[in-house]
């Protein structure tokens, strides 16, 4: 059995390298930026969007990845900005901040495609935009 071509399951959940000086805080949007690193998503054109912290991760006082941070993409309830309408079901999210999100492209970096807009937040599909970035992904000892 050849394993090109065939689908893999269950790479919904990333194990992230934190950039130095770096707090991540759980529930929060996670981008990485021009290195590679984990860091809080904002509003910045050079971010590539990773997930949602599933952990929280505190790499203030370390260097590029002495800490690490599980990430998790999928469907996630997001805050957002007054620029997001009921109307805009599958069109594309971008970074506002960590927590909120914005349709505003200008200055910011996409997360993802939006699948519903309601009173307490809007869920979008994070992790499908932008997938060119190098990853720092923690070595596997003995590996």
């Amino acid at each position: 059995m050849t394993r090109i071509g065939n689908e893999r399951t269950g790479c919904s959940n990333l194990v992230l390298q934190v950039a130095a000086g770096q707090e991540l805080e759980q529930g929060t949007m996670v981008a990485l930026n021009a290195e590679g690193y984990a860091v809080p998503a904002a509003k910045a054109v050079d971010l590539v969007i990773a997930g949602v912290a599933q952990s929280y991760a505190n790499n203030r006082q370390g260097a590029d990845g002495a800490e690490v941070v599980s990430v998790r993409r999928g469907a996630f309830v997001m805050a957002a900005d007054a620029t997001i309408k009921e109307t805009d079901l599958l069109k594309t999210a971008y970074m506002a901040d960590a927590k909120t999100l914005t349709l505003t492209a200008e200055g910011s970096s996409p997360v993802g495609t939006i699948l519903e807009v309601a009173a307490d937040g809007v869920t979008v599909q994070v992790g499908t935009m932008g997938m060119d970035i190098t990853v720092n992904v923690p070595e596997t000892p003995g590996a």
